[in-house]
């Protein structure tokens, strides 16, 4: 496990864990590494000092291990309620996926039962959906594929 202190195009600093380099460059490439604060996903490594674990001596004595960081734990407050507002939501809401757009407007003209939906859509489905006057809002996390 390697941790990174972050920071974004924002300058909101930030640390996270990865598997290893290679894990945090293919999630930076992908576009999967974003700003818990503002969402951007303009991030670079900030400069820190490297923790280096010693070596046993022969004759001294042993270091135990640092245990292994929870990484399913919230780090921060802001976290946290992140975690909860998901919580709340996927329990008082029905989760339609990639039809959100089509299920919206279902909704709206009385052609679906009317409750309370999340899902995915694409940038012009929502807005399209907005400029008719049906309410969206996006959601701050990942999508259910990219969990």
């Amino acid at each position: 496990m390697i941790r990174y202190s972050l920071k974004c195009s924002n300058d909101h600093g930030f640390e996270s864990w990865f598997k290893d380099s290679a894990s945090y460059d293919k999630l930076a490439d992908a576009g999967q590494v974003v700003c818990p604060i503002c969402g951007t996903g303009e991030i670079e490594k900030a400069i820190m000092a490297p923790a280096v674990s010693g070596t046993r001596k022969k004759d001294g004595p042993s270091r135990d291990p640092a245990p292994e960081p929870n990484l399913s734990a919230p780090a921060t407050q802001a976290e946290l309620a992140l975690r909860k507002l998901r919580q709340h939501i996927e329990k008082n809401s029905d989760y339609v996926g990639q039809d959100f757009a089509s299920e919206a407007r279902r909704i709206h003209d009385g052609e679906s039962d009317a409750r309370a939906i999340w899902g995915e859509a694409t940038m012009q489905d929502a807005k399209d959906l907005h400029e008719d006057g049906i309410p969206v809002a996006p959601l701050p996390w990942m999508n259910r594929r990219n969990d």
